[in-house]
């Protein structure tokens, strides 16, 4: 007898809708990368290169490859992975995801080049950047990192999550103690320098709950110093972690609305980059929690997609069992958590069935090439 995995295989890689139980059969009556292609919309994920990769689980992968049309490395093309010295970098993992990409038709988001973030940012790195000069590394390591991937990425996080969440203002590191607001706009300048196709984002994890009111109010003096300043910014990446930096039951919807419309005033493209829901509040019961979770998610993305200005979504996995929640922010209670479409046997979720919804609910806006 076939294993459950082994029944979500089909013979072309994609799901065999037969093997899903009803009710859980009419969420996957159509792929979510299809749904959102309806209404202009890029659908994907991130993925990684090791074990819990669809590059090495079939079953996982078939999954990726029936609902996703892009995928974006979760960490194989951050610093820590690619290495601080720009003549001798490793590009094998996020190569891997590069061929995987191409290999299942899918695009492929870069993330990130400068990711202007203390925490992030380890002894070695900075004694290097010290040694040889903020800009000049900075120019250095974008050149060799984008020039790498060339076209193959049609969107990159140039800087991500610069913003200081306590303070609402620029991060204190290596790069701003000798450039300062410089570093950044040298990093979107050295973006469009090697990679001229691609869109340039500016990342970040401002959420609509009470408790990031300053982290909002930062977003948008920089996005406006960067108007101010030419700074060559197509696009505000709204990571969209729902939950983890406050209560699903204190959402802002009113003070979301107005950081949203400013921000597209000001002529930027919205992506959310990132999206998944941490429900350490919610109750242990996964069949209370699971429709709490699909109806925080319904109540966001309609509200998102309602901006014809966002045409990217990707969530920040798609399989419970690997989500990076389990160890960023696991339940008081020790129970796993379930922040994602997919569960842990890889089954489909009430998550997943909210976002087709609030996909077939959305405004058809102008596809992106």
């Amino acid at each position: 007898m076939l294993t459950r995995r082994q029944q979500l295989v089909g013979m072309t890689g994609g799901l065999m809708m037969g093997a899903l139980p009803s009710p859980l059969m009419a969420q996957a009556d159509m792929p979510l990368r299809d749904l959102a292609a309806a209404k202009g919309i890029l659908f994907g994920t991130a993925i990684n290169a090791g074990r819990s990769s669809p590059i090495n689980d079939p079953a996982y992968g078939a999954i990726i490859a029936r609902e996703c049309a892009v995928v974006v490395p979760e960490n194989e093309m951050k610093v820590y992975v690619v290495g601080n010295d720009p003549q001798a970098l490793n590009f094998g993992p996020a190569d891997a995801i590069a061929t995987y990409a191409r290999d299942h038709g899918m695009k492929l988001r870069g993330h990130t080049l400068l990711w202007n973030y203390g925490k992030y940012i380890s002894p070695a790195l900075a004694e290097r950047v010290r040694s040889v000069g903020a800009e000049k590394w900075l120019r250095a390591y974008i050149a060799s990192v984008a020039g790498h991937f060339g076209d193959r990425i049609y969107s990159w996080d140039v800087v991500n999550e610069t913003i200081d969440p306590k303070t609402g203002e620029i991060r204190d590191t290596v790069f701003t103690q000798a450039l300062g607001f410089d570093a950044l706009k040298i990093a979107f300048e050295a973006a469009r320098e090697h990679a001229p196709h691609a869109q340039r984002v500016y990342n970040d994890y401002m959420s609509w709950e009470v408790g990031n009111e300053k982290h909002r109010a930062g977003v948008l003096r920089l996005l406006e110093r960067f108007r101010r300043e030419k700074v060559p910014v197509d696009a505000l990446g709204i990571q969209s972690h729902l939950g983890n930096d406050g209560s699903h039951s204190r959402a802002q919807r009113a003070e979301w609305k107005q950081f949203i419309d400013a921000v597209v005033a000001m002529g930027y493209r919205l992506l959310i980059t990132e999206f998944d829901i941490n429900d350490r509040e919610l109750p242990a019961d996964p069949v209370r929690r699971d429709a709490q979770v699909a109806a925080v998610a319904r109540d966001y993305l309609d509200r998102m997609f309602a901006y014809p200005q966002l045409d990217q979504f990707l969530c920040w996995g798609l399989w419970d069992k690997h989500s990076w929640l389990q160890g960023f922010a696991p339940r008081p209670d020790g129970v796993a958590q379930r922040p994602l479409p997919y569960d842990d046997a890889l089954h489909p979720k009430p998550l997943r069935a909210a976002i087709a919804d609030a996909l077939r609910a959305a405004p058809v806006r102008k596809t992106i090439a």
